[in-house]
């Protein structure tokens, strides 16, 4: 999970740092003071953890979630007890209270990563958890989308875009205005089409870079 820190207090982001280096399960992209740098980040996808100070002079953690259209996992941090209530409501993975040590900070980190493994959408009149390690591909057409597993395929009410931003960045990526693809299923790629099982998708020309950019990443 590709980590950011946004703490206005150099002491929290060294500590935070130190931890996040600890766990081989995190990648640490950046720990900064500068709030709307982290916002663009974000937003850009690149984010898929992220510690948010609550308590900053520029722009407070509560403001940065509300202002954020783009979904990450969210562990708020803070020295103020009473802000609890307010994170929880903002719907974050968990609430860590300053000063904390690193076997809570780990339970933290465990919490996000079960909430990267499930996805519950809506099929019918029912609430349905799909397990995201056995996604190979998801369709969209109009207001509906098809999730294709190994077994199923499931089919909810829901535009591509929003299931884009609720599914974590290191795994899945945007391929085609009609797809997203879990990228560790692919078999192949090849003349502009990607290969997951029987099924043969293609890259559309506004998604292509960031696709290959992606691959190569994973690659290096």
């Amino acid at each position: 999970m590709r980590c950011l820190v946004i703490d206005d207090e150099p002491l929290a982001l060294d500590i935070l740092c130190d931890y996040i280096k600890r766990m081989p399960e995190l990648t640490l992209l950046d720990c900064i003071t500068d709030p709307f740098k982290g916002l663009d980040m974000v937003q850009n996808g690149e984010v898929d953890l992220l510690f948010l100070d609550i308590q900053m002079p520029e722009l407070s953690g509560i403001d940065f979630l509300k202002k954020m259209d783009r979904e990450c996992d969210v562990i708020l941090t803070t020295a103020y007890p009473e802000y609890a209530l307010d994170g929880y409501d903002l719907n974050v993975v968990d609430y860590l209270l300053k000063p904390f040590a690193f076997e809570r900070f780990k339970k933290a980190v465990e919490k996000a990563i079960d909430v990267q493994n499930i996805l519950f959408v809506k099929v019918e009149h029912k609430m349905q958890k799909v397990d995201l390690e056995e996604v190979l591909y998801i369709e969209g057409l109009k207001d509906y989308i098809s999730i294709y597993t190994g077994d199923e395929r499931i089919i909810t009410l829901q535009n591509l875009k929003k299931i884009d931003s609720m599914l974590p960045n290191k795994r899945f990526v945007r391929v085609h205005k009609s797809y997203i693809v879990a990228v560790d299923k692919i078999n192949s790629i090849e003349r502009g089409k990607i290969s997951i099982g029987e099924k043969q998708i293609p890259i559309g020309d506004t998604y292509r870079d960031l696709f290959y950019k992606r691959i190569e990443n994973r690659r290096s």
